[in-house]
């Protein structure tokens, strides 16, 4: 029987009920594997990964009772980035073989749990929640994404907000546009620029040396992004800050393209979101069953429909 494990955390007390959760499964998927310890059924698979990403969801649907449920998953090829630069995420490991065996029964898992899945080759995760929330924000609809890193910031808008699950047994953050301000010092739009001068070490964007995070959001809200920054580097002091964006003008389009999402994604015609309803309910307690996943079938069983 698989042991039972604390909740990875879930935005709590913020309203907004009725949204659509909009999750970047491998992600959270790939933090809840690293957040708990090991775990295998009675017939050797590992399970501790889905296990964790199922609490969430648990979670999730307990204290936000979404309107509906979205999947982003990213597919098992090179994108567009990695095309137009080498290094994009160019020494990022492969995931464990444990939490490779897992993956396998993540369609499974989101189908019982009533979520639309989304895959778009040629294309990340990130891009695909990009497109949903742009397409629900147009129908009316709000979003909450959720996800386990910083790169889908740029969704916030006026009806999407994003959730970025804590580390252990940290709590996670709910940003809105006001939120990234405070801590970017820039607008959500304009952190690809605020990235392509500071770098990312996750996707390997080298950025410009000596600007960190607070340079590179003085230097966007003074120059509005890298464009007018390249145009108007003369400006620029002190002479060393200067000389270093001279000479890596020809790539700060270049990673500034690579940082931003594409909110349109060709996404197959037909509904956003799924809903977690009777049926869902009976599905997942059957894949709970047979992943043995017993602690969590009170907390299903408790969902409100």
């Amino acid at each position: 029987m698989a042991k039972r494990a604390k909740d990875p955390g879930a935005p709590e007390g913020v309203g907004g009920k009725g949204e659509v959760v909009l999750l970047d499964v491998f992600s959270l998927v790939y933090r809840a594997f690293f957040a708990l310890p090991a775990m295998v059924t009675t017939r050797g698979e590992p399970t501790g990964a889905l296990y964790g990403f199922s609490t969430l969801l648990l979670k999730l649907l307990r204290e936000r009772r979404p309107k509906g449920i979205a999947a982003a998953l990213d597919a098992p090829a090179a994108t567009f980035r990695h095309e137009a630069f080498a290094g994009y995420k160019a020494n990022r490991p492969r995931a464990p073989t444990p939490l490779g065996q897992q993956l396998g029964r993540l369609p499974a898992l989101l189908d019982a749990f009533g979520a639309t899945r989304f895959i778009a080759p040629g294309f990340e995760a990130d891009d695909v929640l990009a497109t949903l929330a742009r397409a629900l924000a147009g129908a009316g609809e709000t979003s909450l994404v959720v996800t386990g890193d910083l790169d889908a910031l740029q969704c916030a808008g006026a009806r999407t907000r994003v959730f970025v699950v804590g580390r252990g047994a940290a709590a996670g953050r709910l940003y809105d546009e006001a939120a990234i301000w405070t801590r970017f010092g820039v607008t959500p739009g304009e952190l690809p620029d605020w990235k392509a001068l500071a770098g990312d070490v996750t996707d390997e964007i080298p950025g410009v040396p000596g600007v960190g995070g607070q340079r590179a959001a003085q230097l966007v809200r003074r120059f509005g992004g890298v464009a007018e920054l390249l145009r108007r580097t003369e400006e620029v002091s002190p002479a060393a800050l200067r000389d270093a964006i001279a000479a890596r003008a020809g790539d700060l389009p270049l990673w500034r393209d690579l940082a931003r999402l594409r909110d349109n994604v060709p996404l197959p015609e037909g509904t956003r979101f799924g809903v977690f309803d009777a049926a869902s309910r009976a599905r997942t307690r059957a894949l709970f069953e047979a992943l043995e996943f017993r602690s969590l079938l009170p907390r299903l069983d408790a969902l409100p429909l």
